[in-house]
């Protein structure tokens, strides 16, 4: 089974064990979701899931995105506008860079973050519940973007 199967299989059983129906369409959400590696919009995601699922309502999709970020099965960025975009392939606490022009969202892998938060509560009496790593700047297609402006 591959790691989307997986992941979607993991999700349905937890919903399920919230008694949430999984209906083709919420399934369709999920599957989004954990194939997903730019990081999609609420809007972004309605558009995938209604070209298989024309009745699916955007309420569904925000209904399953909110049902799985109370459930910690998401991470969320928020640009402050509304248009929220969602990391739902890999929930655990990974770095992030984010374009604040384009808003393209890239996981970033950093073997030595893996240890961060084992580091942060040795020996002190924290518990983290959520640890995140962002890079916020400009991206290799915006700089070269902005540069074929200024020629």
């Amino acid at each position: 089974m591959n790691t989307v199967e997986t992941r979607v299989q993991g999700l349905v059983e937890k919903l399920r064990q919230q008694d949430c129906r999984i209906t083709p369409q919420r399934l369709a959400i999920l599957y989004t979701l954990a194939a997903s590696h730019n990081h999609p919009s609420v809007d972004q995601i309605f558009e995938k899931v209604k070209g298989d699922f024309p009745t699916t309502s955007i309420a569904t999709v925000y209904k399953t995105i909110s049902l799985l970020k109370g459930m910690g099965e998401l991470i969320e960025f928020s640009f402050g506008d509304g248009s929220n975009h969602y990391d739902g392939r890999d929930p655990s606490p990974h770095p992030h860079f984010i374009c604040q022009v384009c808003r393209r969202i890239d996981d970033i892998d950093i073997p030595e973050l893996a240890h961060l938060s084992h580091h942060l509560v040795e020996g002190r009496d924290y518990r983290i519940n959520a640890l995140h790593v962002n890079a916020w700047g400009i991206c290799p297609a915006c700089q070269a973007a902005a540069k074929q402006k200024k020629a």
